[in-house]
């Protein structure tokens, strides 16, 4: 058969096309979290499962690319986040950034990010500074804050009579700002701190902490940490009898961390959360899925890793680019429906606003399976739990 030059010039551009299909990079997201340390059983390896069901769930390619993703255990050693995150931009060519746990790697990775003008998605980190004074044009604080913690769980324990606190605390970036802003909602709702004790990260004996609290006779014990230390602090309390004195304030507590208390010690805990896995038909179809791959039920990060993500390859779709700044002006037009929140926004410091619950862990009585561990007691609105965007001091807001 002989072909013209129309048939061949056809199919050359098919052929071209094809090529070019196939050249095209693929679409990386970076995800550095903790994955071994006393934060890893609330993000983690569960994170990265999260994650990708995510990339499942979008169908594996995003504006005919292939989607890839790269991880890094941090170690919660900010310098080696920081390090990791400059090579994954640099030579990897990532295309975005997916914080996880500890405040001090993110707060370390956010202005290198911004640097390669990417995309910084902190899921599991919740220092306000992160987009306060460091705040970026590229930064999307997606979960939670500890401003938002503190408005929650601060407020409620002083409005059922617990007046007077000291804190037990993280010795880094994260609890030393969950102090702060809980210590601010405190005394604004006519309540007094009585002193703090900073413990270090993933310390195992807390006895000469918790003895100093019960030494200042303070109603509240406060606990501005979280993971494997606001486990240990809360069973070592019960232990030692604290409880008997003090009532405690888990100011960031997770449904892994109730599970492994155990509702005997936990009960009656309140707690501020922005999701639960029973909070909707969404949400209890999206965990049970997650439990069957990880036989644990998702903790609110977790399930936020898979939110964040749906979101930026949702904007990446409408930008029809991977480029940072148009990915970033398609997510402040974006409002997010989905399993994780509703009705969710970005906010000219790079703040994610939604809704937060009050909860309140249920007694052994209440507790209908497994992991049926909290009462949903009370939704605080976007506005209300994170707090005006002009306090927060980031220049973008201005």
């Amino acid at each position: 058969m002989k072909l013209n030059r129309w048939t061949l010039a056809i199919a050359g551009t098919l052929a071209m096309t094809a090529a070019t299909a196939q050249a095209a990079p693929p679409v990386k997201l970076a995800f550095i979290t903790d994955m071994s340390g006393v934060y890893s059983s609330v993000d983690g390896p569960g994170g990265v499962a999260a994650i990708n069901m995510a990339i499942h769930d979008f169908g594996g390619k995003v504006l005919g690319r292939k989607i890839e993703l790269l991880t890094f255990d941090h170690q919660n050693k900010a310098d080696l986040a920081a390090a990791k995150a400059k090579e994954f931009f640099s030579q990897d060519g990532a295309d975005m950034l997916i914080a996880g746990t500890n405040s001090a790697t993110a707060l370390a990775m956010e202005p290198v990010a911004n640097a390669y003008k990417r995309p910084f998605m902190v899921v599991g980190a919740g220092a306000s500074t992160i987009v306060g004074k460091q705040c970026t044009p590229y930064t999307d604080m997606y979960a939670y804050n500890t401003t938002a913690l503190a408005r929650g769980t601060g407020k409620a324990i002083v409005d059922k009579g617990g007046k007077t606190w000291y804190f037990l605390t993280a010795d880094y970036a994260f609890g030393k700002s969950l102090e702060s802003d809980a210590a601010k909602v405190v005394e604004a709702n006519g309540g007094k701190v009585l002193g703090q004790v900073y413990a270090p990260l993933a310390s195992s004996d807390f006895s000469s902490y918790l003895l100093q609290a019960q030494a200042s006779k303070a109603q509240v014990l406060g606990l501005a940490n979280a993971g494997g230390d606001a486990v240990n602090s809360i069973k070592q309390a019960t232990q030692f009898g604290i409880t008997k004195t003090m009532k405690l304030a888990g100011l960031l507590l997770f449904v892994t961390d109730i599970h492994s208390i155990g509702l005997p010690s936990a009960q009656g805990l309140y707690l501020t959360t922005p999701w639960y896995w029973n909070q909707s038909p969404q949400a209890h179809a999206w965990s049970e899925r997650f439990y069957k791959e990880r036989h644990v039920m998702p903790t609110f990060i977790q399930a936020g890793d898979y939110s964040a993500v749906m979101t930026y390859l949702k904007a990446v779709k409408a930008a029809g680019t991977t480029d940072g700044a148009k990915v970033m002006a398609e997510l402040h037009k974006m409002k997010v429906n989905d399993m994780f929140m509703q009705g969710g926004y970005l906010a000219p410091n790079g703040l994610m606003v939604h809704d937060m619950y009050l909860a309140q862990v249920k007694t052994p009585a209440q507790s209908k399976s497994e992991w049926d561990l909290y009462d949903l007691v009370q939704k605080i609105p976007g506005p209300d739990a994170f707090g005006p965007i002009a306090d927060y001091g980031c220049p973008l807001a201005r």
